[in-house]
C-alpha cells in the first residue's frame, strides 16, 4: 500500500495520462488498505488473517461523453494502458450533459482541519491475540453461555488520494481498531447465538474488551426460550443497534440520485412536516475520530456539518454534482468514490436524544416488542413500504418481558417517521446513531 504521497503521486499521473490521451477532463482515486485479524475459538488461535491491497479509478470525460475504469496495477506501463482505454471507453459511451466534474469554483482547498482520525501505536499480532482471548474469557464466563463462535481482534490502516484535471489533489488517511466477539448459550434444541462488536479509529476509545466478551454473552443467554409474539397493532421499540438502520433509509431517501430518478418516498415532500418538530438529526463530517468523518469528499468538495431534519422537515437532498445539474441545484459535498463514477453518502449522522429514560420511553405500552434484531431488506425505496423479519424481546405492562422470536414489523417510514420517539440513551460510535426509539402502531405478524 502507497504512503500518502506515493498514493497522491500515482492518483495525479493517471490524470495526466489521460489527459495527454485526449481526454477533455478526468479525475484518479486511489485507495488502499491494510488489516490484519487474529480470530480465537475456545481459547485456541483459529485464523489469523493479513490483507492489503489498492485500487485506482479513472474517470474521463471526452465532450459530453464519459467513462469510469479501475485497476489494481499501479505500474506506469499499466496506468498508460488505463488512461488509453478509458478513452476508448467515453467515445463509445452515451452522451450525458450532466455528467461532468464538481464546479471549479467549488472545490475545496487546504489546509483541512486535522480530524485526528490516525492512531500511530502499533499494535502486534500478539496484542490482538491476547485482546481477542480476554474477550472470549469473558464471554465464556458469563453463566448459561455453552460455546463460542470466535472472537476476533483486528487494525487496520486505509489511505484514500483524489486527483482532478482542474486542480484537485488531495489525500486523507485512517485508522480503525475493532474487537468483536460471538457466542452461543443453552443446550441441545435450545440454543441462541447472538455478539457484540465495537470499532473506533483509537483503540483507546474502544470500551474494555472483556466488557465487550461479557456483552455478547448477556445478550445470547438473554435470548434463550423465546416465545411467539401475537399478531396485532402495537408500539415497536427499536434497540439502538438496530435503531440506526432507520436513519439510512432516511439517508437512501434524501439522495440526489434517487430524487433526480423520481424513485424516493421523499419526492415532492421537501417542504412536508415528516417528524415530531422537537426531533433533530444532524450530520458531522467533521467530528474528531469519527468512523465517517473525512475532510472533503469524492469530488473534491468541502464537507461540513449540516442538520438533516429540523423543525419536523428535511433540509435539503444531498447530492453529489451530477444529481445536482439534473436538480438544477448546487452540489452538497457529499459525493463518495467507489468502483465507478460517484455515489453519495454521509458522514456522521445522529438522531438526538430525547428527554425520557428507555424505562420511561416504554412504561406505558401494555403490549409490545423490543427488537434487537432485524433481518432481512424488506424495504421499498419508491414507496417507503417497510417489512422486516425480528427478534428481540416482548413488552408487557410497561416493561421488558421475555425474549421473543420469529416475527416481522411492518409500517410505511411516512408514518414510522411521523411517530418516531426518541429515549435519552443515545450513545455515538457507530457512524450513524440513534438512540432507542419507540414508534407506534406497526404492524406485528407473529402467530
Amino acid at each position: 500500500m502507497f504512503d500518502p504521497d506515493q498514493a497522491l503521486e500515482r492518483a495525479a499521473a493517471l490524470v495526466d495520462r489521460a489527459m495527454q490521451a485526449g481526454a477533455d477532463a478526468a479525475d484518479a482515486a486511489y485507495s488502499g488498505s491494510a488489516s490484519e485479524t487474529i480470530q480465537v475459538r475456545l481459547k485456541k488461535l483459529e485464523e489469523v488473517e493479513r490483507s492489503e491491497g489498492e485500487h485506482i479509478t479513472l474517470r474521463v470525460f471526452c465532450g459530453a461523453r464519459s467513462a469510469s475504469i479501475g485497476s489494481s496495477d499501479l505500474g506506469d506501463e499499466a496506468l498508460v494502458e488505463l488512461a488509453h482505454r478509458a478513452i476508448d471507453m467515453a467515445r463509445a459511451a452515451p452522451e450525458d450533459r450532466f455528467a461532468g466534474l464538481a464546479p471549479a469554483e467549488l472545490l475545496s482547498h487546504g489546509p483541512w482541519a486535522d480530524l485526528d482520525l490516525v492512531d500511530d501505536v502499533p499494535v502486534s499480532p500478539e496484542r490482538l491475540r491476547d485482546l481477542a482471548r480476554e474477550a472470549e474469557d469473558a464471554a465464556l464466563a458469563v453463566a448459561g453461555v455453552t460455546n463460542s463462535d470466535g472472537t476476533a481482534a483486528s487494525a487496520g490502516r486505509s489511505v484514500s488520494a483524489l486527483a482532478t484535471s482542474h486542480g484537485f489533489a488531495a489525500c486523507h488517511v485512517g485508522t480503525s481498531r475493532a474487537v468483536s466477539a460471538s457466542v452461543v448459550a443453552g443446550e441441545g434444541a435450545d440454543k441462541q447465538r447472538d455478539h457484540a462488536w465495537r470499532q473506533a479509529r483509537h483503540a483507546t476509545d474502544l470500551p474494555g474488551v472483556a466488557e465487550i466478551g461479557a456483552l455478547a454473552g448477556e445478550r445470547a443467554v438473554a435470548r434463550l426460550q423465546p416465545a411467539r409474539v401475537k399478531s396485532g397493532q402495537m408500539p415497536v421499540v427499536f434497540d439502538p443497534r438496530v435503531a440506526g438502520s432507520l436513519l439510512g433509509h432516511l439517508v437512501s431517501a434524501m439522495s440526489g440520485p434517487s430524487i433526480a430518478r423520481r424513485a424516493s418516498f421523499l419526492l415532492d415532500r421537501l417542504d412536508d412536516l415528516l417528524f415530531d418538530p422537537a426531533l433533530v438529526i444532524d450530520e458531522d463530517p467533521l467530528r474528531p475520530r469519527g468512523l465517517r468523518s473525512r475532510p472533503f469528499d469524492g469530488e473534491g468538495l468541502a464537507t461540513a456539518p449540516r442538520r438533516l431534519v429540523e423543525n419536523g422537515k428535511v433540509t435539503g437532498w444531498l447530492m453529489d454534482s451530477a444529481s445536482a445539474r439534473q436538480l438544477d441545484l448546487a452540489p452538497t459535498g457529499h459525493a463518495s468514490r467507489g468502483g465507478g463514477a460517484p455515489s453519495v453518502t454521509v458522514g456522521n449522522v445522529v438522531l438526538a436524544a430525547g428527554d425520557l429514560s428507555r424505562e420511561e420511553l416504554i412504561a406505558d405500552i401494555g403490549q409490545g416488542v423490543f427488537v434487537t434484531e432485524l433481518i432481512g431488506m424488506g424495504v421499498n425505496g419508491v414507496t417507503g413500504d417497510y417489512s422486516r423479519g425480528a427478534s428481540g424481546f416482548l413488552i408487557e405492562n410497561g416493561e421488558i418481558a421475555g425474549p421473543v422470536a420469529e416475527f416481522t414489523v411492518a409500517g410505511n417510514l411516512i408514518d414510522m417517521f411521523a411517530r418516531m420517539r426518541p429515549a435519552s440513551d443515545l450513545e455515538v460510535y457507530r457512524g450513524i446513531d440513534a438512540p432507542t426509539v419507540r414508534i407506534d402502531g406497526m404492524s406485528v405478524a407473529g402467530d
